[in-house]
């Protein structure tokens, strides 16, 4: 199949989120299993492109302002191709959605309408007809709409799928807006109403898309119900025949113990003993009393409500500092985000041996965190796939979740199901329900070491590799083809 990925984000260019790793994990699986794929990014002021041979391709996109050029850059790196949009919205700003992630551009609506622009009229130019136009998230949600609007008959076989990473990120912005996008007006490009009403890029492509994903299954489920559904639910019903669920998986070159290049200590599901090795380093680095009998429970997060932080560090049952006081635990989190939970928690540090809380963003402190920790919690309010509790099975560390979205599709109770468990699932979001989730992991370290060992083998043997969901979206595709 010939398949064309739209998106804002793709690693190793542009990142700001798990958006950017799925977007090329996902190609390269694809692309490994015979099939064309071509991600469509813009090239923001961040990326340097070296020059090659490569001959751009120049196309004009129509905007209520007036004719827009566009020049299509294209990189191959390995067995895909990045083409890259340049335009001076997109390639003269450093910034993926704002200049900072607390200040959006004003004219964001304009920015990404021109992305979804170019993907068709990058495929007209060039002659080339995909199978299937796979869209991610609101930045590229007007283009199953676009397709259907189009008169020309050349998407007269291609196949829309959207993917949503987050439904609470949906692209809205004042409905006036749409007169600037040169995109014929419809009542299902709209949310709201009255005075409240939005345009809504998310909603266009739940709309107009011929197949819906989402990245577990739990969580598909869940955004048709009114509690996480942020006010699609009731379209997102009227289309559930159409939704899908499938699991993220994670890159198992970079985040494979035995090969990873940030770890000093390496190991295996066969020799365990780097392991040990690196939870006394990252003890030592990151300022925690040197102790191999303490538990030590490793946090990466951005710290936000959605995260759970609220009923960590400051609900009425203060689970944190409980934690801290009553248990044998180190705490080590990394993150940055609310400034009043960088508050709080920079706090609590200082009062506090046993916590470790450094605002950072490093690739290498999440790989040392994953591989030293014991355990590694997540107590989300609601987590669409998640990754860290995949990251932590593969190094041995044995995850605590709440029971939602992608965490409920990828850790098992080890309580409820001994014989398959993987690690501490809880239901209810509450203080108490955290700290007694740490208690029982705290008391399963402490008090069975031989369990302990058998399940952090269990997890490392577990397959979060690409090519199972990329299987899964090769029988999306065939469903969404036309023709």
């Amino acid at each position: 199949m010939k398949i064309l990925m739209v998106s804002s984000e793709a690693v190793p260019f542009a990142k700001s989120g798990g958006l950017a790793d799925v977007t090329t994990s996902l190609s390269q699986a694809l692309s490994v299993l015979g099939h064309d794929v071509r991600i469509l990014i813009p090239r923001y002021a961040s990326i340097k492109l070296e020059p090659s041979n490569e001959i751009p391709v120049s196309c004009i996109v129509d905007l209520q302002i007036g004719s827009q050029t566009v020049v299509v850059r294209t990189l191959k790196v390995d067995n895909l191709q990045f083409l890259f949009v340049e335009h001076p919205w997109f390639s003269e700003r450093q910034g993926i959605y704002g200049d900072t992630s607390f200040q959006p551009y004003l004219d964001n609506a304009i920015r990404f309408t021109l992305l979804d622009k170019t993907a068709l009229a990058y495929c007209k130019t060039t002659a080339w007809v995909p199978d299937i136009i796979h869209c991610h998230d609101w930045t590229s949600g007007f283009v199953p709409y676009l397709m259907k609007q189009d008169k020309s008959g050349f998407f007269d076989k291609t196949g829309s799928v959207i993917t949503i990473h987050n439904l609470a990120y949906q692209g809205e912005f004042s409905r006036l807006d749409l007169l600037l996008l040169q995109i014929r007006s419809d009542e299902r490009l709209f949310s709201g109403k009255g005075i409240y009403k939005k345009l809504n890029m998310l909603k266009a492509a739940i709309e107009y898309a011929n197949t819906i994903t989402t990245v577990s299954p739990t969580y598909a489920k869940e955004i048709q119900s009114q509690q996480y559904g942020c006010g699609l639910d009731e379209l997102l019903r009227s289309r559930k025949n159409r939704i899908f669920g499938v699991l993220n998986g994670i890159d198992t070159h970079e985040w494979n113990p035995a090969e990873d290049m940030y770890l000093p200590y390496r190991f295996s599901e066969k020799d365990l003993r780097g392991k040990a090795e690196t939870k006394r380093m990252v003890q030592q680095r990151f300022n925690l009393p040197v102790d191999e009998k303490a538990c030590l429970i490793g946090i990466i997060s951005r710290l936000a409500e959605q995260k759970g932080f609220f009923e960590l560090i400051e609900g009425p049952d203060f689970a944190l500092k409980h934690m801290l006081e009553d248990l044998p635990v180190q705490v080590l989190i990394i993150g940055t985000g609310d400034k009043r939970l960088e508050e709080s928690l920079s706090e609590m540090a200082k009062a506090y041996k046993n916590l470790s809380f450094n605002m950072i963003f490093s690739n290498e402190a999440a790989h040392l965190v994953e591989a030293a920790s014991d355990f590694f919690l997540m107590p989300s309010r609601y987590e669409p796939c998640g990754l860290n509790q995949m990251y932590s099975l593969a190094y041995g560390t044995i995850p605590i979740v709440r029971k939602t979205g992608g965490l409920a599709d990828s850790v098992i109770d080890i309580d409820q199901h001994p014989k398959q468990g993987t690690g501490i699932v809880f239901d209810t979001l509450s203080g108490q329900a955290i700290y007694d989730s740490v208690k029982r992991a705290v008391q399963l370290y402490t008090d069975d070491p031989e369990r302990m060992h058998e399940l952090r083998k269990r997890g490392m043997a577990i397959d979060f590799s690409w090519n199972r969901s990329a299987r899964e979206y090769e029988k999306i595709y065939n469903g969404s083809k036309k023709g």
